[in-house]
């Protein structure tokens, strides 16, 4: 005999087994109590005689006793182990638990949100919540094999880095080493992913860990957040769309996640921008959102610049982006600068923008002119990005890739409304860290060892 999940025990009538978990709930019938077991693989009952009145709910428990079919009147069709229970034999109390400060037998929703963040390690028992983080990492893990199949390497890029203009404030974390310097958390690896390709390495992904101080809402996570990165030499626009696409038609379809139209519809910005009024957009029929059908297009063709507050310009997407081929004079020469339009590509899913990329300007010359175009000065170029523009004069192959948002695309499968339900342990809506409390104060010895004082 061995410990086997709950779900197996359905294979197992007639024979004795060994079960770990926690007591989901429990029914006292004087000399018969009954007890559901939880693990992470579902729920049966168990038959017990007056002894297991000193079990509590939400206890951890080992339970050893044999397979029972159920009468026929008493199955729970419900369930999958609805048709058998548990003779206990034996039974041990690994550990009795306190009073839970929150239910865990609900699916969640009508808990303040704090409440659920500062206990997310109950909240997680709920079948819902681990239903959502075993779909992350089943999505995941088939990302990752499909691209192993098209030969990318999974690389991994620094976290400690240097700001960058991502459109977005940065997490500062100060150098003890070098005092009153700062290093940034990266809110993409894009600078990275680009010098990867300088090396040679032409097919690069990685699940990475991206940070951006700015206000949460339901669509977005403060703070943090996971997104596929992924890059690609002597690529065109299309040749990236198409890996997209294809990765994305056969990760849902091993998932069994119903797609509204393959191949995805493409529209431009302007086109967009015309028929549904924005650049994101939902294309499902009311009676496909009930069914939670996942409707993905592309939109293409963005103008590379916008007029800012003070009349000057900036990029509308990425300012590593290329122009169209038909543009690139435009921007060498700074001019038609409202005209030019760029490689730029996002993936639409639900009302949701889950994915963007672009082809990069790899040539110095053009990534120079974009920042010319914004007004930065040749120190302030030189400063920001002159490690870029020297390793582009090195031989840069053309290179483009794409960033979806994994947290946004599970957000859109699973229905949920709230991009936190399928993050394992996301910062609060305040943007306080789950269970821990941290932003926090440093001690004054810590400050002063990094060389910072509070006003």
């Amino acid at each position: 005999m061995k410990k086997i999940p709950i779900s197996e025990t359905i294979n197992k009538i007639g024979q004795e087994v060994e079960l770990f978990g926690w007591v989901d709930s429990k029914r006292d019938h004087k000399k018969i109590v009954f007890l559901d077991l939880r693990d992470r693989t579902g729920i049966v009952q168990v038959v017990g005689d007056e002894k297991f009145k000193e079990i509590s709910t939400e206890d951890v428990v080992k339970i050893i006793g044999v397979v029972k079919e159920r009468p026929e009147k008493l199955k729970n069709n419900k369930i999958l182990t609805g048709g058998i229970e548990i003779e206990a034999r034996e039974f041990e109390i690994l550990n009795k638990t306190n009073p839970l400060p929150l239910p865990v037998n609900t699916d969640g929703y009508e808990i303040d949100e704090e409440v659920r963040l500062k206990y997310r390690y109950l909240d997680l028992r709920r079948p819902r919540m681990y239903k959502n983080l075993a779909l992350r990492s089943k999505f995941i893990d088939l990302i990752r094999q499909y691209l192993f199949k098209k030969d990318f390497l999974e690389i991994e890029t620094p976290i400690l880095s240097e700001t960058t203009p991502e459109g977005a404030r940065d997490f500062i974390v100060p150098s003890r080493l070098q005092p009153g310097k700062f290093y940034a958390l990266p809110q993409s690896p894009q600078q990275y992913k680009q010098l990867l390709m300088v090396g040679g390495v032409e097919k690069y992904f990685q699940i990475a860990r991206c940070f951006r101080d700015e206000d949460p809402r339901a669509d977005r996570a403060y703070g943090e957040f996971t997104q596929l990165d992924l890059e690609m030499s002597f690529v065109k626009r299309e040749d990236v769309m198409a890996l997209i696409e294809s990765m994305v038609i056969d990760v849902y379809e091993k998932l069994k996640i119903p797609i509204k139209q393959k191949p995805f519809p493409v529209f431009t910005y302007q086109e967009a921008i015309k028929k549904f009024g924005a650049d994101r957009f939902d294309l499902r029929t009311p009676e496909e959102k009930e069914k939670n059908i996942q409707a993905f297009a592309w939109v293409i063709d963005f103008p590379f610049f916008e007029k800012t507050e003070d009349d000057g310009w900036t990029f509308t997407h990425n300012p590593f982006s290329s122009p169209k081929p038909e543009f690139m004079e435009y921007l060498l020469n700074k001019r038609n600068i409202p005209n030019i339009l760029t490689t730029q590509y996002d993936l639409v899913c639900n009302g949701y923008e889950v994915g963007g990329g672009s082809i990069r300007n790899h040539r110095p010359e053009g990534l120079k002119a974009v920042f010319e175009i914004m007004g930065l000065s040749e120190n302030e170029i030189e400063q920001k990005f002159g490690h870029m523009i020297e390793a582009l004069g090195y031989g840069a192959p053309p290179h483009g890739g794409m960033a979806p948002g994994l947290d946004r695309m599970l957000t859109c499968i699973t229905g949920e409304k709230n991009l936190r339900e399928v993050i394992p342990m996301p910062m609060t809506s305040g943007g306080r860290t789950a269970i821990m409390k941290a932003p926090s104060q440093i001690k004054e010895d810590k400050l002063k060892e990094l060389g910072i004082r509070l006003r």
